[in-house]
This record gives structure tokens, sequence and C-alpha cells, in this order.
């Protein structure tokens, strides 16, 4: 067998690890997905009617805040559930599992690599469990087409693919599970200091610049844009230079972590 096919073949088994542990061990896994369901039904029904005013000057209805704010709710998904691959890397290292598959002949890489692919296929499963809530209640892109549907869905598993890089780094450099989880934190923070529930045009002179320009902004507004039909503009490549730095960034940093010998 050639050592592709080896590192294949162990790529896969670990994968499957991840997936059978977020089944077992299942109170993580709904947390941080109900979290990003209670919020959209928090903003849409207690406070759509008064957070609506900052997208339309209090002309638009429920609905529409509903459409405005699907897109953030997502991004608010794809970063709680990047959370939980922190804790998982976390748990991992300091159990000592890691330790154990070190003397294995196993591919050194395919420990990474089934917590990576893991937890992109958890993100677009919660994605597409929290959409359907967002159908549910109201949710229509009657204006966009297959291929926009097509690019939306493509740019949330990059996300999903740079977030958790980022979280795996985390978890590498986290003494445990429980610093982890709050070195993580920001991944489902950072959405709320976005143009998420507000456009950047309505938020203070002051604090503009850090909604602009921070990497959520430009991936939420390219989904209104895919899904709504609103301008996108230089948001798209914007959201696909942040997402190709952070994948590049987090990739390096946990690759480093991992490969130093364990004390």
């Amino acid at each position: 067998m050639s050592a592709l096919s080896l590192a294949v073949r162990d790529s896969s088994t670990m994968v499957r690890r991840n997936l059978l542990h977020a089944r077992r061990y299942p109170s993580m896994t709904l947390n941080l997905l109900l979290t990003p369901v209670v919020l959209l039904l928090l903003f849409v029904y207690i406070f759509g009617d008064v957070m609506s005013a900052g997208i339309g000057g209090g002309d638009v209805g429920r609905s529409t805040y509903l459409a405005y704010v699907v897109p953030g709710i997502l991004m608010l998904t794809i970063g709680g559930t990047t959370i939980g691959t922190a804790v998982s890397v976390a748990t991992d290292m300091t159990e000592g599992i890691i330790a154990r598959f070190r003397t294995m002949a196993i591919h050194r890489g395919s420990v990474l690599v089934g917590h990576v692919a893991g937890s992109v296929l958890q993100c677009v499963m919660s994605v597409v469990l929290v959409g359907a809530v967002a159908v549910a209640i109201g949710f229509r892109s009657t204006d966009a087409t297959a291929l926009e549907w097509v690019l939306a869905f493509g740019l949330l598993a990059l996300v999903s693919l740079a977030l958790t890089w980022i979280a795996v780094g985390m978890g590498l450099s986290s003494p445990n599970a429980e610093a982890a989880g709050n070195n993580a934190m920001p991944l489902m923070l950072l959405p709320f200091l976005s143009s998420a529930f507000v456009p950047v045009a309505a938020m203070p002179g002051w604090f503009r610049p850090i909604a602009e320009y921070q990497p959520f902004t430009p991936v939420i507004e390219t989904l209104r844009g895919l899904l709504l039909g609103t301008e996108i503009g230089h948001n798209a490549w914007l959201a696909v230079a942040w997402c190709l730095g952070l994948t590049l960034l987090g990739s390096l940093w946990s690759r480093s972590l991992f490969g130093r010998d364990p004390k």
C-alpha cells in the first residue's frame, strides 16, 4: 500500500472517530447548536421590530429583518461548532491519546486531518439545521440562482475550514479543555461585532472600522449578496482572502504545535 493510501485510510479512520465522539457526547454539540437557534428566534421575534429600524428607517417588516439576520446567525453557528473542536483537540492532548497515537504505525498528520474534516462536516450539518429552522419561520431567497446557492454553500464551507484550523491551533496551545473553550470563544463573539445584526452605517463612527475590517463582515455581506441580491462589491474577494489567510495561518500554527515533542 502506498504512503498516500495509508494517509487516506488513517485520516478517514480519524474522521470517523471524531464523528463518533460527537454522537456519543451530544450535550456540547446540542448546546452549541441550540445557541444560534435561540438567538435567531430571539432577534427575530423579540428584537425584530426594533432592530429593523437600523436597516430601513423603521419601514421594514419582521420578514425583511429575518432575511437580513440569517447570514450572521450562520456565522455564529460555524463559530460555535468550532469551539467544540478546540475543546476536543485539547481533550485529546491532555488525556494522553495523542501520545499513544505517536507510538502507533499511523500517518502522523491523520490526527489533525481527522479533527479538521470532522469539524467541517459538523459545521456543514449545523448550518443546514439552522438554515432549516430559518426557512421554517419564513426565510426565503427567491431571487438566488442555483449557482448563487452553490457559491454561498461553498463560502460557508470555506469559512468552516478556516475557523476550524484556528480552533485546532487554540486547542493545541491550551493547557486543558476548559481553557480551550475560553480561548476559542472569540470565534463566536466576533460576529456580534460585525454587520450581522445591524448595518455598519448604523453603528457609531468610532466603532465602524472595527466592524468593517474584521473577517466576518465581508463574509456576511457576500452571503447577503448571493442569497438576497444586495450589492456585494469588494466584499467577495475580501471574504475569500480572509478565509484563505486564516486557513494558511491556522494550519501552519497547528502543524507547528502538533510537531513539537510532548513534555
